[in-house]
C-alpha cells in the first residue's frame, strides 16, 4: 500500500498515520523528519538543505523530492509507504506522482482527514497547553489553516480529478478515524 496522507494541522495525520504504520506494516515516511534525519547525518543534500535553511529560506521542492527518491529506494519501502507532509502544493504533488511512475511504485491513494477548522484551532490550543508549543496558539494557526488552504488544499481537487482521493471524516475517536481510513482503503 502507498498513500499519502493529506489534512490540515492539527486533523490526526501524524496520530493515524502511526497507527496505519502498524497495521500495514510500511514506513511512515514524513518529510519533516526525512529532512532533519538527513541534515543531521551530513548527507549531500542535507548539507544543501541545512545551507538553506540557514539563510532562513524553504528547502526546494528539488532537494526534498531528491531525498524522497532516495529514501523509496531503500528496501524497507518495497511493500509501500505511508506519505505524511508531502505533497503541499500542486507542483509537489505531479513531481511526486512522475517520481513514482518512474521508480514503478505508482501511488494507491491519497486519504484526506477532513476537520471543521474551529475544531482544528480547538484541537491545537489543546496540544499547545499540554505540548508548551507557540506555534500552535490559535493566531498562528489559523495563519496555519489559511495557508493550507490556499497551498494545499487545491492537492485534494488534483488526488480527486486522479480517481485517487478518499475522504474521511476525521472527527471521532481515534479508533473511529482509523476505521474509517481502513473502509476508505477497501472501497478505493
Amino acid at each position: 500500500m502507498r498513500l499519502v496522507l493529506l489534512g490540515a494541522p492539527g486533523s490526526g495525520k501524524g496520530t493515524q498515520a502511526t497507527r496505519l504504520k502498524e497495521h500495514l506494516q510500511v514506513p511512515h515516511v514524513s518529510t519533516g523528519d526525512l529532512l532533519r534525519a538527513e541534515v543531521k547525518a551530513g548527507s549531500p543534500l542535507g548539507l544543501q538543505a541545512k545551507e538553506v535553511m540557514a539563510r532562513g529560506e524553504l528547502v526546494s521542492d528539488d532537494i526534498l523530492l531528491g531525498m524522497l527518491e532516495d529514501r523509496f529506494s531503500r528496501d524497507d519501502m518495497d511493500n509501500g509507504f505511508i506519505l505524511d507532509g508531502y505533497p503541499r502544493n500542486l507542483a509537489q504533488a505531479a513531481a511526486l506522482d512522475a517520481l513514482l511512475e518512474r521508480i514503478g511504485q505508482p501511488m494507491d491513494i491519497a486519504v484526506q482527514l477532513e476537520v471543521d477548522n474551529e475544531l482544528l484551532i480547538d484541537r491545537l490550543a489543546g496540544r499547545a497547553q499540554a505540548e508548551g508549543r507557540a506555534d500552535d496558539n490559535p493566531e498562528s494557526v489559523r495563519k496555519r489553516l489559511q495557508v493550507y488552504d490556499d497551498q494545499t488544499a487545491p492537492v485534494i481537487g488534483y488526488y480527486r480529478d486522479a480517481g485517487k482521493l478518499a475522504v474521511v471524516d476525521g472527527v471521532g475517536t481515534l479508533d473511529e478515524v482509523f476505521g474509517r481510513i481502513l473502509a476508505a482503503f477497501e472501497r478505493q
